[in-house]
């Protein structure tokens, strides 16, 4: 299994999100989809992320930018960088994945928020913009915008982001192969398409 922890918010993540389905189907492997909150994260053990943010280096920045649209145009994917609304506060359509998973939602939803935030630059933290998604991922988006806003939904958000603390993450995405081996990041698929196949070979 590979289980994947992911933030809508994260433009790497998109690329990951898009790029690890085809990848797990390859290897006939499922993939558990671990919604989370990054910026609990980032709050947490990791503020170095706001100060990169604050006192970029020029150069690496511009780097940084063209490495995203060259992986970007490599997945066939746009992404617009930065969008209108950055950071953006994900939590809702994250909660919504939670909700969506046990439906077989969660993909078609996910996808959508991504596609809604970082190709069409809409701003996910809206409510009509939650709606929006939930439409294009074939959901009601009443009931699910009421369900949202559930106590336990809002615990078990905080409670994959606690776990992924707690197993040594630091950010989005992150993935891990037989529950401990783990990595990070859009750029680690072929290194963990060799860590299933490792697996494979000494189970």
């Amino acid at each position: 299994m590979i289980e994947f922890f992911f933030d809508c918010s994260s433009p790497w993540t998109y690329l990951a999100f898009h790029n690890v389905q085809p990848l797990a189907r390859e290897l006939d492997v499922p993939i558990k989809w671990r919604p989370f909150m990054v910026g609990g994260i980032f709050n947490t053990i990791n503020p170095s992320v706001y100060a990169q943010r604050e006192q970029p280096v020029p150069a690496k920045a511009r780097y940084m930018l063209k490495d995203l649209h060259d992986w970007a145009r490599h997945a066939g994917l746009s992404i617009k960088m930065p969008p209108s609304v950055f950071p953006v506060n994900s939590v809702k359509v994250m909660r919504a994945c939670l909700m969506l998973e046990p439906q077989g939602r969660l993909v078609p939803f996910a996808t959508a928020a991504f596609e809604a935030y970082w190709r069409d630059d809409l701003d996910i933290s809206q409510d009509e913009v939650v709606a929006e998604v939930a439409r294009r991922a074939g959901a009601e988006p009443a009931p699910l915008m009421e369900a949202i806003a559930a106590p336990e939904v809002k615990a078990a958000l905080k409670a994959n982001t606690d776990e992924l603390i707690a197993r040594g993450g630091f950010g989005s995405p992150t993935l891990f192969v037989g529950g401990e081996d783990m990595y990070f990041g859009n750029d680690r698929l072929e290194l963990i398409r060799a860590a299933v196949l490792r697996a494979r070979d000494t189970a």
